[in-house]
């Protein structure tokens, strides 16, 4: 293949093609007439009513979390943890706040490069250009809506679970942070879906196309944003604070050690505002690269087309339905089986219902697909009759890893894993450094075994798209599109079970900061308090069992936030392969457009380029995996950082004569943790943004290399950082739950390992899922804006000058956030 340069006469090609080129884009979905599909099997109702009906289905489930909210809300708590709750719930809103200004500054530069794209080369209006930018802005607000309500949600039920614990029924108290899970998955959902028909329906059909490609990057950069500042933030809390345990011999969450309220407020900018973002990204980001390949694919099929994306909207629509029927089963069987139980497996009923909800989504995508697809008629002719079948098999792929990638995730960070009580056992003979290592195994092996999960999947999603059925779909000249096709279904099936994935994950910043609550309330100290709970709530409070829940709700928890995490960035890596296709799709149509010149010109048959003997594609791999270990280390050195100058504080600042902390030193701790969250951003986001946009002026296969080399590299550093940090964790639970030796030399141990572990699990790992999409998404643009150019000289003087940006802000990312060398702490 020849370098991606302008020979002579290309000039006049490329005058010739570029007005053309919009319509070769991915931004340029052609979505066909909903309104003339009628499916058959439903007694010849249309697209739009079924729209119609989706839009009813999501009202009732964005209710129905609104309802759980309040209900939450009303359960019964004692004054001094609602006290602490709110107190927690207050730093939250400063910080998030913060976030939202600082998210406004870094729309402007997206904002920019959107005006320029779609506004310059793709020749739209002023007003269709501000609908577009409007969508980016909903598609933020929508990231940054739901993690606001999460993050509510989460500090109203941190107290009563950590009440609730008194009574002696650790169902109940479990449900709880289930419920309060299940409320701000459900929304998400909901919210994501509702945006999503409303712009497919109600917008004029030539700009859904570009409202759906804006309202995915505005997603992908609030949740990049919300997701990394909010790894960083609650990392630097968690260790100032974690550390505080060894050097003054303090038990968990001492009210005098200043660093607790800022790892209460990191509990859930961390584990709750990032991942509820990151989800509703997911979401969003998964489903507009399914109906761009559609549209892309399909573009001289439009009913096949429009019947496709109709599907696709009904199977989201009843992630809605599935997911309650499955929340209301599991919570009838766990009452029959644990509801009078005083102590049971916490995990149980969770696994439980992430595999009702399995399979109760596997069979309803068979019924519903069925009934859609089994019978319809296109163009006067019958689909294939397996189609129905085959789709809700390659998506059943998907929905089985839903199910199958927390089984494989508990094998290697549940504290019934025997990866974890290795690490306990190497911490015990060993110290910090063979609990080190240990948890570093388990992180090593995971990332086989998980990697193995999905490619085995994926290999059977394979398998199914080369079915005669779904073959018969592609144009003869997409024949190769198929699998991708398949891929972006299985990463669809990732999502099926979409709200309990999410209150799984939700559950763990609950049970974590419920603990915290019970400590920092100090409610045993109180005078009198047994006898003032049993007159004014009616019942005899058991404080030594109710830490001891706690304590076991918060292992649990740990487990299930690790759960979650493979499972969002297996569906931006499976994802990935679709959105890529918008990129190709393009190449392919200045090929064509090249031959029916006659003139000889830059571009060749993409398939043939893309080879993995050209050199362009192995340096494009080679530079994506460079940036993923380059972004593993700048996250991580900003945790360092702020961590390092949050215990210099905190321990300068302790009063051990003290109760408490005062709130002053507490805020303190607090903005530390924030700027040093914001700085480390900066760099990162500076040098993704402009990689993203210098490594296409180069060469565009270079660049379809650096895309596929982010996601697969940052798919198995991302399971390996994230089990090895959950090993670490629940190994210091062992040590705190089973064997009760707080405050000992193991347990220090174990501290240690945790804080080496918690940049691990909670900032680098999880931050992937969000740069890879945005990177991709983003990079549809970039690809775009280079190829339409002519002059090669300007090009590459973009490129390079980007790329000297890049470089600049990676270098910084580092050498100007190190810890002072002659600092003393």
């Amino acid at each position: 293949m020849t370098k991606l340069t302008l020979k002579t006469g290309v000039a006049g090609l490329l005058a010739v093609v570029a007005p053309s080129l919009v319509r070769a884009s991915e931004a340029d979905i052609h979505i066909p007439d909903l309104t003339q599909v009628r499916f058959d099997g439903l007694g010849g109702v249309n697209g739009v009513t079924l729209m119609y009906i989706g839009i009813a289905l999501c009202i009732v489930g964005a209710i129905f979390g609104l309802i759980q909210y309040k209900q939450t809300k009303a359960l019964a708590v004692h004054a001094s943890m609602a006290s602490v709750s709110h107190t927690i719930w207050e730093t939250c809103k400063t910080y998030l706040f913060t976030q939202g200004k600082f998210l406004a500054i870094l729309w402007v530069l997206i904002g920019a490069c959107m005006v320029y794209y779609f506004g310059f080369l793709g020749h739209n209006s002023a007003l269709n250009v501000g609908v577009i930018l409007l969508a980016s802005v909903l598609g933020i607000l929508g990231s940054y809506g739901v993690a606001w309500f999460g993050i509510r949600i989460n500090t109203v039920a941190n107290s009563r679970t950590a009440f609730s614990a008194l009574k002696g029924n650790p169902l109940n108290t479990l449900f709880i942070p289930l419920r309060s899970g299940m409320s701000v998955g459900l929304l998400l959902v909901c919210v994501e879906l509702f945006f999503m028909i409303c712009i497919l329906v109600f917008l004029p059909r030539e700009l859904v196309g570009p409202c759906f490609i804006g309202f995915a990057i505005g997603e992908s950069l609030g949740a990049s944003v919300l997701r990394i500042c909010g790894g960083i933030f609650t990392k630097i809390a968690d260790i100032g604070s974690d550390l505080m345990k060894i050097v003054f011999k303090l038990p968990e969450d001492d009210p005098k050690n200043p660093g607790v309220i800022a790892d209460c407020t990191g509990d859930n900018a961390g584990d709750s505002v990032g991942p509820t973002a990151d989800g509703f990204e997911t979401y969003g980001v998964t489903g507009v690269a399914l109906i761009a390949f559609l549209a892309l694919a399909l573009a001289e099929s439009a009913e096949l087309c429009a019947v496709l994306i109709v599907w696709l909207f009904v199977m989201r629509a009843l992630m809605i339905v599935t997911s309650l029927v499955s929340y209301f089963l599991n919570q009838g069987l766990s009452r029959a089986k644990y509801g009078r139980l005083k102590d049971f497996d916490f995990e149980a009923p969770l696994t439980h219902l992430v595999w009702i909800t399995s399979a109760v989504s596997i069979g309803i995508t068979f019924l519903a697909s069925y009934f859609l697809l089994a019978h319809q008629t296109v163009g006067g002719e019958t689909v294939n009759p397996a189609l129905w079948w085959v789709l809700s098999v390659i998506i059943s792929c998907g929905t089985v890893a839903g199910a199958l990638i927390p089984e494989f995730t508990k094998v290697f960070v549940s504290t019934n894993s025997r990866h974890v009580k290795e690490v306990t056992n190497c911490s015990q003979h060993g110290g910090a450094s063979l609990n080190i290592l240990s948890g570093l195994v388990a992180g090593n092996f995971s990332a086989f075994w998980m990697g193995l999960v999905i490619m085995l999947l994926m290999a059977a999603s394979y398998y199914f798209s080369q079915n005669p059925a779904l073959l018969a779909l592609m144009p003869a000249k997409f024949l190769f599109a198929a699998p991708i096709f398949a891929f972006g279904l299985v990463a669809f099936g990732f999502l099926g079970m979409g709200p309990v994935t999410i209150a799984v994950d939700s559950y763990g910043p609950v049970t974590d900061n419920a603990q915290s609550v019970y400590e920092l309330s100090q409610i045993e100290a109180k005078p009198g308090i047994a006898a003032e709970i049993e007159r004014d709530f009616g019942f005899q409070p058991d404080f030594e069992n109710a830490k001891y829940q706690l304590e076991k709700g918060d292992g649990a928890g740990n487990t299930f936030k690790a759960t979650a995490k493979p499972v969002l960035i297996g569906t931006a890596v499976v994802g990935a392969t679709t959105m890529v296709f918008g990129i190709i799709m393009l190449l392919q149509k200045l090929y064509e457009a090249q031959l029916a010149s006659g003139l000889a010109g830059p571009f060749k048959e993409v398939v043939a380029a893309l080879s993995i003997v050209q050199p362009e594609i192995i340096l494009g791999l080679i530079m994506g995996g460079a940036v993923i270990y380059w972004f593993t280390g700048a996250s991580i050195q900003a945790v360092v950082t702020g961590a390092y100058s949050a215990v210099v504080y905190i321990k300068k600042h302790i009063k051990l004569d003290s109760t408490t902390a005062s709130a002053k030193d507490s805020k303190e701790v607090v903005r530390i943790c924030t700027v040093y969250a914001q700085k480390g951003m900066w760099n990162i986001f500076i040098v993704v943004f402009c990689f993203a946009l210098a490594l296409p002026f180069f060469n565009a296969y270079f660049f379809i290399g650096y895309l596929i080399g982010i996601a697969f590299f940052g798919l198995f550093q991302a399971i390996f950082m994230a089990n090895a940090g959950g090993a670490w964790d629940n190994a210091k639970k062992i040590v705190e739950v089973e064997l009760r030796q707080k405050g000992t030399d193991l347990h220090a141990a174990t501290v240690v390992g945790d804080t080496v572990g918690d940049p691990f699990k909670d900032t680098s790992s999880v931050a992937m899922n969000p740069v890879i999409k945005f990177t991709t998404l983003f990079g549809l643009l970039a690809v775009e804006i280079a190829v339409t150019m002519k002059d090669q000289h300007v090009k590459t003087a973009i490129g390079v000058i980007f790329f000297l940006i890049a470089l600049i802000f990676a270098y910084r990312s580092f050498y100007s956030m190190r810890i002072p060398e002659d600092a003393k702490a």
